[in-house]
């Protein structure tokens, strides 16, 4: 064989091995946008059994990446409560998914900081990865048909008028009903 047909071979197994490799490691996913349908999921509940977000159909769902560790997240959870607390009779579920590794450690803070809300932990952290979600806290305002209405990276004050305001937008006037 000429070097020149041993070069051709070369060419054309790199070409193959490349072709399978694109079939195996199929691309990334673009980050979730607005107007993007939210990704369901279905977690361990810190409280018993799982959530889902389908659970949640009808509602608008504030969904909360975070972790104990993470001083954003820390800083932000008192008003995220406080927020909770004001909206879950106007149709809006807050539902924190804590990236925690240390499940005795995500226990402990949501009893120190009184936490009332839905809290999954998702240690692998593959609901964030679906949602493009890098960065902590990361939260996707979800409106009652299933869309992403808006995404806010980074620490937020749940109490801003403005933010209550927008969210209240999107309940429609909807009663509370069910969970």
């Amino acid at each position: 064989m000429s070097k020149i047909t041993i070069a051709k071979w070369i060419v054309v197994g790199l070409a193959g091995l490349g072709i399978v490799w694109l079939l195996l490691h199929p691309h990334s996913r673009r980050p979730v946008a607005l107007g993007d349908r939210a990704p369901g999921f279905s977690l361990p509940s810190l409280a018993s059994g799982n959530l889902s977000l389908a659970d949640f159909r009808g509602k608008v769902v504030v969904l909360n990446f975070w972790a104990t560790w993470c001083p954003p997240c820390i800083a932000e959870t008192p008003s995220l409560e406080t927020f909770a607390s004001k909206m879950k009779d106007r149709g809006v579920v807050v539902l924190g998914v804590s990236v925690d590794q240390d499940p005795a450690a995500l226990q402990e803070f949501v009893k120190q900081y009184h936490l009332t809300y839905a809290v999954a932990r998702d240690s692998s952290r593959n609901v964030p990865t679906r949602y493009g979600t890098y960065k902590f806290p990361e939260t996707y305002i979800i409106d009652r048909s299933g869309y992403v209405a808006e995404k806010i990276i980074g620490a937020t004050n749940w109490t801003d008028p403005r933010i209550i305001s927008f969210v209240e937008s999107l309940t429609g006037g909807a009663p509370a009903s069910g969970r």
